[in-house]
Parts: structure tokens; C-alpha cells; sequence
């Protein structure tokens, strides 16, 4: 044997070191706070602030378990505005470790939240809800001025409608919209559909576009104060649910994407009109979002959650360096049983 060839006590030579990327990945996750912490991250990204208000700790410990996260590749950060986000990193290059991850957070999710930090998550939300509230309260006046700093429907909707002509087939009986704004979108749905509930949970925007869609004479309208999850709106009778540039103000959007799934009936279709990510921060300030934009990964994530299967999409480029996303995800109707 080579005097420079290392040996093992059996006499035979060693092996050279191997790279183990799944040991950096379990040891990262072996900890019981940070396996709450992805928990927590299931459907939605947070700053760090307020995973420290959820878990009550201090930030430089979280920061440490973050970090540790994120260097294992288990979480990714996105910058929005001054503050850094964290959501659970699904994308790998090697299969063999994203099948990993996803197994690891599927046995995640089965993991029960403390009764006190599932309290303190509510609160989460309650004030990013809130803050969004409490910008279209006051803006109601001037929401189309601030839609046209980014994406106005003058520069996509008939996109969106040709999409809707093109794309999507189905019964045409029930429509929903949740945040309809002014109704851009109403007047097309009114004619598509023999009855159509528009749903927001702003009064001030809401009675605006009922008064607008009075002035256009659309009567097969019902007008609900409400959020997705309101109480009179019927669960699986929808044939189009449409979400319409509402996510990028939600504190949670998967939760809203939930609850339009559970409106849809079988074959029903949700249609998600939304900014693709991007990194221009004054949105936040000037059109009242909490996030810029929202990934085409994490639509697929949330919507394959809720039940839902992707269908067909459409990216189109606006004239401000923003990006708009058509998604169609569908209601799967269940086949019948051969007896």
C-alpha cells in the first residue's frame, strides 16, 4: 500500500470525504423551536419581529435560528421595503433532496402550535389586516389613481377577459369576486354569469362600486361586507371565483386562497390576476401593499394545498417594469364511482 494512502482499521483504504447535503438539513431542523418556526411558515412569510412576537423571544435568538435555517437552505429571505421576510424554501436543484423537504415539511405540519402562540400568530394577522383595512378606508377615493402607479385594469383587464373567453369553459350560473374595488371587472362578469356576489371587506370601497355598477345598470349584483370567508356566500357553488390584484394586500394569502377554493363547485375555476414579484418598494406606501407581488412558485404551492390544479396562465409585461400573472387553477371533478 502508498505510504500516502490513508488507511481504515481494517486495513483497506479510506474512502474519500463525500459532500452530505442532507446532515446540514436534519441538523438544521432538529430543534424544536425551529421545527415550529417552519411550521409557522407553512403558508405564509414573516419578518423577523414578528416571529419573535409569535414565539416570544428575543430577536438576536431568533436571528441565530433563522440564520441557521437559511444557511441550511431550509428557509429563503426576500427583501420588502426595510425589512427581510422568511418563508420555507421548497425549490432544490437535486431531486432527491427537494422530495426531501417536502417530506420533511409535510411531517412539520402535522405539528400543533402552543394555544398561546397560535394567540399571538392571530395577532399577526390581525394587524397587518388592520393596516390594509384601514389604507382602503381611507383611499377609497383615490384607489384608481393608485392602481395606475402600478398596474391599472386599463393596461390588462381586456387581457384578462379575453382569458376568461379563452381559457376557461365551464358552466356560466355563479360568480364571485373578492375585492372587487370599483368593479373593473364586474360589468364583464355581469354579462357572463346570470348572477354574480361581490365580496370586500372595505365599506367605504364596496358602497363605491355599488354605486358605480348602479350607474351602468347591472342588477344581477350581490354586494357582501365581508371577507373570503364570509358566512352568506355559499360553499361549493361557484363556476369562477376571481381574485383580482387582492393577495399582495392580504396578510395571508394563502387563507384567502383556501377559502375561494371552498367556494368553488366541481370543474369550478379560481382566477388569480396578480403582480409577479418585484422590488419596488414605494408600493407599500403609495397603493397600501403588503407584499411585493407574489412568486408564480408559491400561487402553485398554495392553490395545490387548497385542492386545487393549475391550468392554464398568462404573464404579461406592463408598461412601469411590473408584471402581471393570469393563473387559472381548477376545482378537479370527482369521477363517479362504478358500481
Amino acid at each position: 500500500m502508498n505510504a500516502a494512502t490513508p488507511a481504515t482499521l481494517d486495513g483497506l483504504p479510506a474512502q474519500p470525504a463525500r459532500h452530505d447535503p442532507l446532515t446540514p438539513l436534519c441538523k438544521a431542523a432538529g430543534d424544536p423551536l425551529r421545527m415550529q418556526v417552519l411550521r409557522v411558515l407553512r403558508h405564509n412569510a414573516y419578518g423577523v419581529l414578528e416571529l419573535c412576537q409569535i414565539f416570544a423571544i428575543r430577536q438576536s435568538t431568533m436571528s441565530h435560528h433563522l440564520k441557521l435555517l437559511a444557511n441550511a437552505g431550509l428557509v429563503a429571505t426576500r427583501r420588502e421595503a426595510t425589512s427581510i421576510f422568511y418563508r420555507r424554501n421548497l425549490a432544490h436543484p437535486d431531486a432527491t433532496i427537494e422530495q426531501f423537504l417536502r417530506a420533511l415539511y409535510a411531517a412539520v405540519d402535522q405539528l400543533e402550535l402552543d394555544p398561546d402562540e397560535q394567540q399571538r400568530l392571530a395577532a399577526v394577522h390581525a394587524e397587518r389586516s388592520a393596516s390594509s383595512r384601514q389604507f382602503f378606508h381611507d383611499n377609497a377615493e383615490r384607489f384608481d389613481a393608485n392602481q395606475d402607479l402600478i398596474a391599472s385594469w386599463r393596461d390588462y383587464g381586456d387581457s384578462v377577459e379575453r382569458f376568461v373567453d379563452e381559457q376557461i369553459g365551464g358552466a356560466r350560473t355563479a360568480a364571485v369576486e373578492i375585492g372587487p374595488g370599483l368593479g373593473d371587472f364586474l360589468p364583464y362578469l355581469s354579462r357572463h354569469f346570470e348572477r354574480v356576489s361581490a365580496v370586500d371587506n372595505a365599506a367605504p370601497m364596496l358602497a363605491a362600486c355599488r354605486q358605480r355598477m348602479a350607474d351602468y345598470g347591472l342588477a344581477n349584483i350581490d354586494y357582501l361586507h365581508g371577507d373570503s370567508a364570509a358566512e352568506p356566500l355559499p360553499a361549493g357553488n361557484a363556476d369562477l371565483v376571481s381574485l383580482n390584484m387582492v393577495l399582495h394586500h392580504n396578510p395571508a394569502p394563502a387563507e384567502i386562497i383556501a377559502d375561494a377554493a371552498a367556494l368553488l363547485g366541481e370543474g369550478g375555476s379560481l382566477l388569480i390576476t396578480e403582480l409577479c414579484e418585484h422590488d419596488q418598494g414605494w408600493a407599500q406606501s403609495a397603493c397600501g401593499d403588503l407584499w411585493l407581488g407574489i412568486a408564480a412558485e408559491a400561487l402553485d404551492e398554495w392553490c395545490e394545498a387548497a385542492g386545487l390544479v393549475a391550468g392554464a396562465s398568462l404573464f404579461l409585461a406592463q408598461r412601469n417594469g411590473f408584471r402581471v400573472q393570469i393563473r387559472q387553477f381548477t376545482r378537479a371533478a370527482v369521477a363517479p364511482v362504478n358500481r
